[in-house]
């Protein structure tokens, strides 16, 4: 068994699929990859989230310490900011290799 922030798992395999798996998590670091976004601009790029999934899913991946939440304080409104810390910055070659597989299935049209 193996135990990442305080969860068990049985192999290597599912320690990463518990941190990064799921619809939403993947698209959140995929749009995080390479640039910092406000909340609402990650709204923007995945209009079928619902605020509440949205957030939910930015809270676990910010506790399990693969991105990093910013808040600006200095003037009204209040702004937040979100984007992949060093330890998150490690899954870009994994995310991209899931985006190649992805296109991969979609130009072969393995349906």
């Amino acid at each position: 068994m193996y135990k990442f922030k305080g969860k068990e798992y049985p192999c290597c395999a599912t320690v990463a699929m518990g941190i990064i798996g799921g619809k939403w998590k993947t698209a959140i670091l995929y749009n995080l990859k390479s640039t910092t976004l406000r909340y609402n601009e990650l709204r923007k790029k995945m209009p079928t989230v619902t605020e509440r999934t949205l957030s939910l899913q930015l809270k676990t991946l910010e506790k399990d310490g693969i991105i990093k939440r910013k808040v600006y304080t200095s003037k009204p409104p209040l702004r937040v900011e979100y984007s992949l810390t060093e330890f998150g910055e490690t899954l870009v070659p994994v995310l991209d290799a899931v985006v190649d597989w992805g296109k991969y299935v979609i130009e072969n049209k393995l349906d």
